[in-house]
């Protein structure tokens, strides 16, 4: 079963999404894996990424970094085990603000290649986050960034059985049942 979690940011996306993952390996008896997709930049994105490790700490993961060419992992990484992919939205700043520049069509690839690891696993919990609420006008760039996420993330949606929204701590199914 793969999952779509979409969300502001801390709002309880990342805890929800580790816990659906963690009931989907245990019911399956399959390894759990947790892809990382952020690329740190900064301090900010070292103390995330700690306190998510901290977080996960005793549940099971295996953490594989992916900041880029996530079905790449698939050759390290049992394909019938368990995914928690965080986040959609780190991986595709990684992929159209890299190090080679900046890449306007980096948005394509990355929904294709959430889509066919989707396929490829079948099992894999994807979070995204929310940021499409605000009425500002941005740069060109960044609102290049805002509707390729949101292409991906309308891409997810549909490949996934089930697409939730956290709020506030809070979970609403927009399709499928709950967890």
């Amino acid at each position: 079963m793969n999952v779509f979690i979409s969300g502001g940011a801390k709002n309880g996306k990342s805890m929800f999404a580790q816990r659906a993952a963690k009931e989907m390996a245990e019911e399956k008896g399959t390894p759990l894996y947790y892809v990382a997709t952020m690329i740190p930049h900064d301090e900010e994105d070292e103390a995330r990424i700690a306190r998510h490790i901290r977080e996960r700490e005793g549940w099971g993961f295996t953490t594989v970094e992916a900041g880029r060419d996530i079905c790449g992992i698939l050759n390290e990484a049992d394909p019938d085990g368990v995914f928690l992919l965080d986040s959609v939205t780190a991986l595709l700043a990684n992929e159209m603000f890299s190090e080679d520049g900046y890449d306007p069509g980096a948005g394509e690839k990355v929904a294709e290649e959430l889509a066919e690891f989707a396929r490829r696993t079948g099992n894999t919990v994807f979070v995204s986050d929310y940021i499409y609420s605000d009425a500002a006008r941005y740069d060109e760039m960044t609102e290049n960034y805002r509707r390729a996420l949101a292409a991906a993330d309308k891409r997810l949606a549909r490949v996934c059985d089930r697409v939730a929204e956290v709020s506030c701590g809070t979970v609403i199914f927009h399709k499928g049942d709950a967890i």
